[in-house]
């Protein structure tokens, strides 16, 4: 389970970066700027990507190994 939310977490963290990457660059990479409902509102869902993937690094340590 811990390897798991760590994967997540990763994922997450990756993602957000590349959409405030895309946000302040116009680069077209990662999956924020695909979803439609998010659209105009890039910036937010990237900065809660970036916060989750802190929670789901925390939860990660809280976990025991196995």
């Amino acid at each position: 389970m811990k390897q798991l939310l760590e994967f997540l977490g990763v994922i997450a963290l990756v993602q957000g970066v590349m959409g405030l990457v895309h946000e302040f660059t116009d680069w077209h990479i990662g999956l924020v700027q695909r979803v439609g409902f998010l659209d105009g509102h890039g910036i937010y869902a990237s900065v809660a990507l970036v916060v989750l993937a802190f929670a789901l690094f925390a939860a990660a340590e809280s976990r025991r190994p196995g």
